[in-house]
C-alpha cells in the first residue's frame, strides 16, 4: 500500500503512518503487537511514540488495512489483512500463531448458525495448542 491508496481509504499519508504501514507490510507472515511496531521503529532510528503507533493501528484497522487479534484476552496483536478468510492456532508454549483454513469447518460453522435462524457476518477461530511431550 502506498501515499495514494492511503489517501484512497481516508487516510493522510503521514511520516508515522507510512513507516508503521511498511514495518506492518514486512512483517506480513507475523502478528505484531504495538510494542513489536515501537521496537522495530526504534531499531531503524525512526522517532514515533507509542501512543501514535496505537492510535495509528486503531485507524488501519477501521480503515480494512489491519485486523487486530486479541489472542490471549488482552494483549492486542495485528496482522495486514490480506484476502480470504483464516482462522489461527497459537502455540501456548511459544506464542508461535500458526494460520490455516479448513473448508469443512468452515461448512459446520455456517450450518449450526443457520440451523439457530441466524446470518453469518464474520466469525474468528483461534485454537490454543501446546506442544507434545
Amino acid at each position: 500500500m502506498d501515499t495514494f491508496e492511503l489517501k484512497k481509504v481516508g487516510l493522510k499519508a503521514t511520516l508515522p503512518r507510512l513507516r508503521i504501514l511498511e514495518i506492518m507490510e514486512r512483517n506480513a507472515d507475523r502478528h505484531l503487537s504495538a510494542e513489536d511496531v515501537y521496537k522495530a521503529l526504534i531499531d531503524a532510528g525512526e522517532d514515533v511514540g507509542l501512543a501514535t503507533i496505537y492510535r495509528v493501528l486503531t485507524q488501519f484497522e477501521a480503515a480494512g488495512i489491519v485486523e487486530r487479534h486479541n489472542f490471549d484476552g488482552n494483549h492486542a496483536v495485528f496482522e495486514i489483512a490480506k484476502g480470504p478468510h483464516h482462522d489461527h492456532m497459537v502455540n501456548v508454549d511459544t506464542g508461535h500463531v500458526i494460520e490455516f483454513f479448513d473448508e469443512e469447518i468452515e461448512k459446520r460453522q455456517r450450518a449450526i448458525v443457520e440451523a439457530h435462524g441466524f446470518d453469518l457476518q464474520g466469525h474468528s477461530l483461534v485454537l490454543f495448542v501446546k506442544n507434545r511431550t
